[in-house]
Formats: C-alpha cells, structure tokens, sequence
C-alpha cells in the first residue's frame, strides 16, 4: 500500500468514526500513536539548527521538539506504512527512513526553504490528499511534506 492509499484509507477510517458509527471496542495492548521519531546523525546539533531555520522546527532547550497533535491546521491522525526494501520513493536518500512532516503552510515553508538555498525535489500541488514536496535535509535523508487538505466544514 502506497502512503497516499493509506493516506486515503486513514482519512476513510476517520470519517467513518465521525459518521455516528461506533468505534470498535479496544482492548488494553495496543499501540496508540507515534510517541517519537529518532535517528543518528552525524552532527546532531548542526542538524538540530537546519529543522529549526530551514523548517522551522521548534526546538526545546535540551535540543529536540514537541510537535502537539493538537496544533492548529495538524492531521489528525499519523500515518504509519512499512515499504518494500526495494522501494526508490525515498529516493535519493540511501537512508532506510523518511519521515514526513504535516505543515501548516506550504507555500510559506517553502519560500523558506528557498531563502537558506535547500533544493525541492519534487512538488505535487494537485494530490486528493493535499499538498506535498520533497526535500533533503543536510545529511541526505528525504524529507516529505505535507499540507493536508481543509477539512470540509458541513
């Protein structure tokens, strides 16, 4: 399953939920959410300072970030999609990872990008989903970003 399927498929999910259905019964054991995203880096707090300046990641004093579900404009789910070892859509990172970052703007993100010089691989303005780009951070991994569509208001 491709992310944008799952995408559509977790948007289904979420949508049925709020459709008056009843959720399915949960029992203790399972899996909440993502909790965290971590990785090695060749320099961490020079990295640490590119997502704060080129993306704007807010960095807390002991160097990492606290990203809310519940910030303005965030999805409000996160996907999760293992891909098969011989996937070229994290191209052109050789990292077996990429993480994908919701932002609340895309076009405000991106002339920052431009400004401190990052290249944007790819753009897709029209997905059923949103917006994405794809991005490079300093030490190669493939960065996907993503605007979610506005929810329709009823």
């Amino acid at each position: 399953m491709t992310v944008r399927a799952f995408l559509v498929w977790g948007l289904g999910v979420f949508l049925m939920a709020g459709s008056g259905q009843a959720a399915p019964v949960r029992t203790a054991g399972h899996i909440t959410g993502v909790g965290g995203v971590f990785f090695k880096a060749k320099d961490p707090k020079t990295l640490a300072a590119w997502y704060r300046d080129a993306l704007g990641l807010p960095l807390e004093s002991w160097g990492g970030a606290m990203l809310r579900y519940d910030a303005p404009a965030h999805p409000p789910m996160v996907v999760w999609n293992a891909f098969p070892a011989a996937t070229d859509y994290f191209a052109p990172s050789t990292a077996a990872f990429m993480i994908n970052y919701a932002v609340d703007d895309m076009d405000a993100v991106l002339a920052r990008l431009h400004a401190k010089g990052v290249t944007v691989l790819k753009r897709d303005d029209h997905d059923a989903n949103g917006r994405f780009a794809w991005i490079l951070d300093p030490e190669g991994n493939k960065i996907e970003l993503w605007e979610p569509k506005p929810a329709a208001t009823p």
